[in-house]
């Protein structure tokens, strides 16, 4: 999700120690390797389609793990951060390891954020988003730009851990964001409070409606305004923007006349298909300022799920 900042530490405090106590309990077998294969890099599931920690799909009602369901203090993470919960997962870098420069393109990832506590770590990790560094201390709470260029080094020789949980938020999650600091005013008269393990049984709401049947002209328009907000110069751009306007247009009256149920879909498919071909000629050479091509954010945001696809998500590294 796009941020006013490219990081920013909310105003929780967990105990690292009971955090990497629980995570090390569960031994070695839950890791996985990271799903793109990346040198260093491994999760371990928790939160997941139907629970199952061997799903990583993005789509439908998402649920604990066993490895989260055999660990309270990280269940009242969850809980605290006061947010509906998408996919979320322990992810481990190794020492001199890295996660190479990027942007969490796709549609999960537009309306999501992805919130880090750093549950092993060192003073060396760095973590750069954007024009800026930070080291995200055992047991602080973060969330950051991903629309951004970001990666992460470990120049260390343990490995780092962060607890990642992706998420739409929710009142008492934003409410939070607002009471945070941008880590350009980190330093200032500040406190976060301490979060310490409870034996009152935490319970959290999860997703279960994620990827539309048929993308509603609002939130296409919202896509596309994000698109277009980005976009560096290009001579192209005036008629791209007039072919995605009339596209949006079409795809209005459609949504009125059919809505969105599953068996409308075939009515959706010629124009959004008559749409990407004039869009691949004159969208060609235009950039967005993170560095993404327009086009391929155009058909990882908009295009492959506009009338139901369900590829194409993405896959976040850091």
């Amino acid at each position: 999700m796009k941020l006013s900042a490219p990081f920013i530490q909310l105003p929780l405090h967990f105990d690292a120690a009971v955090l990497a106590d629980e995570v090390h309990a569960l031994g070695e077998a839950p890791w996985k390797p990271h799903p793109q294969g990346f040198a260093g890099n491994s999760m371990l599931p928790l939160v997941a389609v139907d629970g199952d920690p061997d799903n990583e799909a993005f789509a439908g009602p998402m649920a604990p793990t066993p490895a989260l369901a055999a660990c309270p203090y990280l269940q009242q993470v969850f809980a605290a951060v006061g947010a509906t919960i998408g996919r979320s997962r322990l992810m481990r870098l190794s020492g001199q390891a890295e996660v190479t420069r990027h942007v969490d393109q796709g549609y999960y990832w537009v309306e999501r954020v992805r919130i880090h506590v750093p549950i092993v770590t060192q003073p060396t990790v760095r973590f750069d988003c954007g024009d800026e560094t930070v080291n995200m201390a055992a047991g602080e709470c973060w969330i950051f730009d991903t629309w951004r260029q970001h990666r992460v080094l470990n120049d260390a020789d343990r490995p780092r851990i962060h607890l990642v949980i992706d998420t739409v938020g929710g009142s008492r999650f934003w409410d939070l964001v607002a009471a945070g600091r941008a880590s350009a005013h980190k330093g200032g008269p500040w406190q976060a409070v301490p979060m310490p393990p409870s034996s009152v049984a935490p319970v959290f709401p999860c997703e279960t409606v994620n990827v539309p049947v048929v993308m509603s002209p609002w939130e296409m328009r919202a896509h596309f305004d994000l698109l277009f907000a980005d976009t560096l110069p290009h001579p192209a751009l005036p008629r791209l923007r007039m072919l995605t306007s009339r596209f949006q247009h079409a795809w209005r009256g459609l949504w009125f006349r059919y809505g969105d149920a599953i068996e409308t879909r075939s009515h959706y498919a010629p124009v959004l298909k008559a749409y990407i071909e004039e869009a691949r000629v004159l969208a060609q050479g235009v950039m967005l300022a993170n560095e993404i091509r327009w086009l391929n954010a155009m058909m990882t945001m908009v295009a492959r799920f506009a009338a139901g696809e369900l590829g194409g998500g993405g896959r976040p590294m850091a």
